[in-house]
């Protein structure tokens, strides 16, 4: 029935409301949030849309319905008032877990028919469990690590979707119906609770004949089901690990940096206009890859619960303590810019250090540069190489602007640059140099982007930054790697090796074969050629600084400098006419 109102509700929106809003939910999500009061900000507002700005909250296609709610760790404290959440009657998915709300759960509860998702687990509800009688689309439940008392319900063993149940940590008593004996012990322990026993009485012995001749009945199906299951099992774990998988066998368990108390120790930080809302154990819990280990760390594409995916980096060897690691991490989150990928959020432990980050779905400079070469490869053109090379420049000399002209990225490589979706670079993985122990410099790719005078890398300057630019376009015209091998294992670094070409006067045997394609690009190449050399001659200060590489960029081919230099002026215009607003939006 709820389904059908729903439907019947969205069918009169569209007819009604072409720019359709979820105003019932809004106004009960407004009521909600003010009787919880989190501890973080939450940009709720009665101005602003559920559906395009809510932190948290996922609608349907045509924005007439909320349907996921997702807030863990946000602080919220006191008791779920009734006539609130019960209002959203579209709910499918529901997070509030790792949070301090208290009291029992409100009896009109049971009104989210169409909840599949049910996340509560890290507070301290108390009460009885609700009845489950209406939630027949419930198929994941987590209730652990609360108050709960009373039985276990006999209406959650009614539930034919249930996959996944966890109550353990509370205060049930009684006994685990029967149909619930399929999950593990451990979905109950921290109960006291104990295995349902079935009464031996004559018609419970009828029960239990009808029950074996079901059972009989059913046995070929059970076999075949649990074949699947196990293919598709083995199959998840020979294709895609958890992350949490991923951390224990790789370097560090959940157990040992996932706090079981409220202590908030699992909370991530998330900086002022980002819209995530999710918890280390969110991560742990994700699907995830390895996107490669870099210099500081090892990076992790991480798909969550909600679809979400975003990047992971785990910081090893941190050298400072927490405050002035928090506040190195808030100069760098709060630098925004179109070509410096946003730091969205970070999480800091005695153990672990770990950075979140926006995915890019057009990969690194690295991977479209070195990545696949042979038939298949799609090459990368002259046009977006000039366009990574100009964006990445441009995001460098934002970099090089903050903290009063003082800021250094310290580790600029191919790995660091990725391609937003306009084809431009974005510089990433900014400022970590001073904050690590200092790293030795091996011979590998990562030493090839080494500016000669660096020694130590938590002393990298800015003129070491456009050193490092500097290889970067060596890449882009080469095609080759900042150290590699030759067919007789010779190692080879990049810089000297142009060098070399180019004192032999046999220029153009440097650029990528990959160019040759295209015509009437020779001169732009040489010019980019000589651009990258003034970046890396061996004399600090005779290396230009990046805004002025910025303009030789520019002088070489004119992409986008005439729409950049209007829109400039019509920003300053409107700069002294118009008293500038703070608006909220990620970058």
């Amino acid at each position: 029935m709820q389904r059908i109102l729903c439907l019947v509700s969205l069918v009169s929106l569209i007819l009604s409301r072409p720019n359709a809003e979820p105003t019932e939910d809004k106004q009960a999500l407004l009521h909600l949030v003010e009787k919880l009061a989190p501890l973080r900000p939450l940009n709720w507002n009665a101005t602003s849309s559920p559906c395009t700005s809510w932190t948290g909250v996922t609608c349907n296609s045509d924005h007439s319905r909320v349907i996921a709610i997702h807030l863990p760790g946000f602080g919220f404290h006191g008791t779920i008032p009734p006539n609130t959440l019960s209002r959203v009657t579209c709910l499918q998915t529901l997070s509030l877990r790792s949070n301090s709300i208290t009291g029992p759960l409100p009896s009109d509860f049971s009104n989210l028919s169409n909840l599949s998702f049910l996340y509560l687990q890290f507070n301290n509800i108390s009460g009885s469990l609700p009845d489950f009688s209406a939630l027949r689309n419930l198929s994941v439940l987590d209730l652990s690590n609360n108050c709960f008392t009373g039985t276990i319900p006999l209406s959650l063993s009614h539930l034919t979707h249930l996959t996944a149940i966890n109550l353990a940590n509370n205060s049930l008593s009684g006994q685990i119906p029967l149909s619930l004996h399929r999950f593990p012990n451990s979905a109950f322990v921290g109960n006291n609770v104990s295995l349902q026993t079935i009464s031996h009485s004559k018609s419970a012995k009828h029960g239990e004949t009808a029950l074996f001749w079901v059972v009989v009945a059913a046995a070929p199906v059970a076999l075949a089901a649990f074949v699947v299951f196990i293919f598709v099992c083995w199959s998840r774990k020979k294709n895609g690990d958890s992350f949490a998988r991923k951390l224990q066998k790789g370097d560090m368990s959940p157990e040992k940096v996932v706090s079981r108390d409220l202590d908030a120790n699992n909370k991530i930080f998330f900086f002022e206009g980002c819209s995530y809302a999710f918890d280390l154990e969110d991560l742990l819990r994700a699907s995830a890859e390895v996107l490669g280990k870099g210099t500081f760390g090892a990076a992790y594409k991480a798909a969550l619960e909600d679809a979400t995916t975003v990047v992971v980096k785990r910081l090893k060897e941190v050298a400072v303590g927490k405050r002035d690691f928090e506040q190195h991490m808030e100069v760098v989150g709060n630098l925004k810019h179109e070509n410096v990928v946003q730091l969205k959020g970070y999480y800091y432990s005695k153990d672990e250090k770990l950075m979140v980050y926006d995915y890019y779905t057009q990969g690194s400079l690295s991977a479209l540069l070195h990545g696949k070469r042979g038939e298949d490869r799609v090459p990368l053109d002259w046009e977006t190489r000039m366009k990574i090379a100009l964006g990445a420049a441009r995001g460098l000399t934002r970099i090089h602007c903050e903290n009063g002209g003082k800021l250094v990225h310290g580790n600029i490589r191919s790995s660091n640059i990725f391609v937003n979706t306009k084809q431009y670079g974005c510089i990433s993985d900014l400022g970590l140099a001073t904050i690590m122990s200092s790293v030795p410099i091996p011979i590998s790719r990562a030493a090839g982007y080494r500016a000669p005078e660096v020694t130590d890398t938590r002393k990298a300057t800015q003129p070491a930054d456009v050193y490092s630019f500097g290889v970067v376009l060596l890449e882009l015209l080469t095609g080759k790697s900042p150290v590699y091998t030759t067919g007789g294992d010779e190692i080879v670094h990049l810089v000297r090796w142009v060098h070399s070409v180019v004192r032999e006067e046999w220029t153009a045997e440097v650029f990528d074969l990959e160019l040759i394609r295209y015509p009437n690009i020779e001169e732009e190449m040489v010019e980019m050629l000589q651009i990258a050399m003034s970046c890396v001659v061996r004399v600090p200060d005779q290396r230009p600084k990046m805004s002025e590489v910025v303009k030789m960029i520019e002088n070489v081919r004119q992409i986008d400098t005439v729409v950049n230099q209007q829109a400039s002026s019509e920003n300053q215009a409107q700069s002294a006419t118009q008293t500038p607003l703070t608006t909220l939006r990620d970058i």
